[in-house]
């Protein structure tokens, strides 16, 4: 067994215990709605109910991601490097080749999801690829690589939709209002009831986000794909160069609560987004790598 491999199952086992406890926990809220509302028969249909959630957001969760930034399937033919270098690091990573999506963003970022890593898919951008180099390109594809082999992504996507769910709760009461006759106008943030309905779901999805993905997530899947690509310092320029284009050409109709997804944070600024904050500073990252390269 590899280095690398050896490491990465001493991580998965927190995985699997997170992901059991949130949809366990899931099945418990609901089920006690249920209660309350209907007694004995509404928790038994809560838990019917709860238990398709559950199948929903295992076997669907990688979907739903991916439909929800327009992700589309990238051949072959169209990215040649890009599906070599997959094949490459998946083969010293003893992991079946992950299927490879196109972000039509142009912003320099990219993300990987999956139930499995048998099951799992890596989904880059158009700027990731224009930017970097095919060093760097495989510095940050090792680094998703590792999230795979770490088995987080499951993890990492139920998550996003949970959180992205609770969200939901209040862009569709806003969107409600305005169809009840609320002036645009008073649609925005200051509105009472937008404020209130923020204020209640907006921490709650954020606070579902930092109790699952610990920002040492990041650390580790640095130190991972460092490894797999055989040299930290394409990982550590690749961090530079992303990080400022980021401020550049930030990504559009970025999602707070499918931000930890990615490999760096696509969403900047203050506000509530930044509570969903996960990433480690860029600066750290770095540093980090730089250090583990040999002098």
């Amino acid at each position: 067994m590899s280095g690398v491999e050896a490491e990465s199952k001493n991580l998965t086992p927190a995985g699997f215990f997170k992901t059991a406890l949130l949809l366990t926990v899931l099945t418990a809220v609901v089920a006690f709605i249920g209660y309350r509302a209907g007694g004995a028969p509404g928790a038994a249909a809560s838990l019917f109910f709860s238990c398709v959630i559950n199948s929903g957001l295992v076997f669907f969760s990688d979907k739903a991601v991916l439909s929800m930034h327009r992700a589309m399937p990238l051949s072959e033919a169209a990215a040649p490097e890009v599906h070599a270098i997959v094949k490459k690091l998946s083969h010293k990573a003893r992991i079946p080749t992950p299927r490879i999506f196109f972000l039509p963003s142009a912003s320099a970022n990219l993300f990987s999801v999956g139930r499995d890593p048998g099951r799992a898919s890596i989904a880059v951008t158009h700027g990731i690829v224009e930017l970097l180099n095919q060093e760097e390109i495989e510095g940050v594809l090792a680094h998703e690589i590792a999230h795979i082999l770490k088995r987080e992504t499951l993890l990492a996507g139920i998550t996003a939709l949970l959180a992205g769910g609770l969200n939901m709760i209040v862009d569709l009461s806003r969107w409600q209002m305005f169809r009840d006759g609320a002036g645009r106008e008073e649609l925005d943030s200051t509105h009472p009831v937008a404020l209130i309905l923020a204020s209640v779901f907006m921490p709650c999805a954020a606070l579902l986000v930092r109790l699952t993905i610990p920002k040492s997530r990041e650390y580790d899947a640095d130190i991972i794909g460092a490894r797999l690509c055989g040299n930290p310092l394409y990982l550590a320029s690749a961090l530079r160069k992303i990080e400022s284009a980021s401020f550049r050409v930030p990504l559009r109709d970025a999602l707070p609560a499918t931000a930890h997804l990615f490999f760096v944070n696509p969403c900047p600024g203050k506000g509530w987004p930044a509570l969903f904050y996960r990433h480690p500073k860029v600066e750290n990252r770095m540093v980090r790598l730089m250090a583990m390269s040999p002098a």
